[in-house]
């Protein structure tokens, strides 16, 4: 197993659940430092039935199968880079006005302005809205991140250590 944030290797049983800024990373030591140590968490008691209608009290194990603490969804779509200029030369090629857009898609607008100037950044159910609208592209399919930059980690893929550089105190 290798430290998520440096990527040293960690023996066995030696890795550190640790919370750091909000997630929870198995740490090796030196790593346990830049959070707070996570105390691992109580086992289930087993429930004990008695089952009913056979006649005969009898004790069975009832087993829970624990759920994820975290979402294994992640983002398949994401806005372009230049929304903002793509959004203002669709609206300007349909000859609409800011406020004809905003009419046509149920918002004020401030939000075309804001959208527009880049200074507001649409989330992904407003930006299906101007596509069909303005018959535009503004959201992209994500594909899985490429690893060919990290052709010399051995195992386990990249880890935050191989991406940012970590500012000791």
């Amino acid at each position: 197993m290798r430290c998520e944030i440096c990527g040293q290797p960690i023996e066995e049983g030696k890795s550190k659940k640790t919370k750091i800024d909000g997630s929870i990373m198995e740490v090796c030591s030196d790593c346990s430092k830049f959070g707070i140590i996570q105390k691992e968490p109580p086992k289930p008691k087993n429930i004990l039935n008695k089952s009913k209608g056979s006649g005969i009290n009898r004790t069975e194990k009832k087993t829970r199968t624990p759920r994820p603490m975290y979402s294994l969804d992640e983002p398949t779509e994401e806005l372009v880079e230049d929304f903002q200029s793509i959004v203002r030369e669709g609206r300007e090629k349909k000859g609409f006005s800011r406020e004809e857009l905003g009419e046509k898609i149920y918002e004020k607008v401030s939000v075309i302005n804001r959208i527009e100037s880049g200074k507001m950044v649409p989330d992904i159910k407003l930006a299906k809205k101007l596509e069909r609208i303005l018959n535009i592209t503004l959201i992209e399919k994500i594909s899985d991140m490429e690893l060919e930059d990290f052709k010399n980690i051995s195992s386990g893929g990249p880890t935050l250590g191989d991406i940012v550089k970590i500012k000791k105190k």
